[in-house]
């Protein structure tokens, strides 16, 4: 079950988060790049950078620049679709994903941290 913030305690936790992440010297995603990295690991494959861009309202340059950052973190990797050769798939990688799973377990860990 969820447990309900009141606005405050919601910045209280993004801000928590963000100290840790840069206090911990993690790569420094913006937040379009956070929001692309996430749609990747948390939203069914395959994943194009049309339908990214799409999903985010914004063009497609705007997306492949930043999975140009995000490549060369090796969070994500892309490729020609085989089926349709004018689609570039974006698929997930084994940093990419430890990435995640480490970021999840931050917000976890700020979130216990929340007086209550």
């Amino acid at each position: 079950m969820p447990v309900p913030l009141r606005p405050s305690q919601a910045l209280r936790l993004w801000q928590q988060v963000c100290l840790a992440e840069v206090t911990a010297d993690m790569p420094d995603l913006t937040q379009r790049q956070t929001a692309i990295l996430l749609t990747v690991y948390l939203d069914p494959p395959p994943h194009t950078v049309r339908g990214l861009a799409e999903k985010l309202k914004v063009t497609k340059p705007v997306i492949t620049r930043a999975l140009d950052t995000m490549g060369s973190l090796k969070f994500v990797s892309r490729h020609r679709d085989e089926r349709d050769r004018r689609s570039v798939l974006v698929k997930r990688t084994v940093e990419g994903a430890l990435f995640v799973e480490r970021f999840g377990d931050q917000i976890i860990a700020k979130a216990a941290e929340l007086p209550t």
